[in-house]
């Protein structure tokens, strides 16, 4: 059912989507993700209070910002996956980490958003967008575990020794997994995750400028490829 708005309605979204861009803005501008209510309001010709008809303070600005951007990563990832074909399981392991590592390095103030360090002072909710954003962009990687266990090209991993801990979390967090991937190759897929932002942070970030463009990209896709490989993921 298509929902018409008012002109006020229409107005107030639009300015809260401005308030929303203004705030990415000086981001990028001040290569920080701590922004300042006063900032904003001053690049808006606004008074700060006036703000607070719109968030009702910086902490909900940042809940917001955090979840659209963990959804637009989680946007990318998945369709760079989609343009592989559904079996070829390393090939699309390769396509999701290399849209997460080209998103980081194009959006690199949403980046430290959302996986860097805390923004100081922030507190966020316990329970809200930013949690289910970041569960269903997370998700596009573990997808492709599951479907390499329907498969049934899901190998063993290196690593197969798993604490009771992990298994209960495995069970407890993701309990939709547990037909499919058992708690050895749930954390193997942590595992591979972290290798793959570990790489990607320091590519981001800089740490590897000191390489040509084609080493960089051979680095990270032969990183890839070991950390599939160990995750019982087929990616030769």
């Amino acid at each position: 059912m298509t929902v018409t708005l008012t002109r006020r309605e229409r107005q107030r979204a639009a300015t809260v989507e401005e308030i929303k861009e203004v705030a990415r803005r000086l981001m990028r501008e001040q290569g920080t993700v701590d922004v300042r209510f006063t900032d904003i309001a001053k690049e808006m010709g606004m008074t700060p209070p006036a703000l607070y008809r719109y968030f009702a303070d910086r902490d909900a600005l940042l809940t917001e910002l955090i979840a659209e951007a963990y959804r637009e990563l989680g946007r990318q990832v998945a369709e760079a996956r989609e343009q592989c074909d559904p079996d070829d399981i390393g090939g699309r392991w390769i396509a999701a980490g290399t849209a997460y590592r080209n998103w980081a390095r194009r959006e690199s103030e949403q980046f430290a958003l959302i996986l860097g360090m805390p923004v100081p002072g922030y507190v966020a909710p316990e329970d809200g967008p930013t949690t289910d954003a970041a569960k269903d962009a997370m998700a596009q990687m573990s997808l492709l575990f599951v479907r390499a266990a329907e498969l049934g090209v899901l190998g063993e991993p290196l690593v197969r020794d798993v604490s009771d801990e992990m298994a209960a979390c495995a069970a407890d967090k993701h309990p939709e997994l547990g037909g499919l991937v058992p708690p050895e190759s749930f954390q193997a897929m942590i595992q591979a995750w972290a290798t793959l932002h570990g790489i990607t942070c320091l590519d981001a970030y800089g740490q590897f400028d000191w390489m040509s463009d084609e080493a960089r990209e051979a680095l990270f896709v032969s990183t890839l490829r070991t950390a599939a490989m160990a995750a019982g993921i087929p990616a030769d």
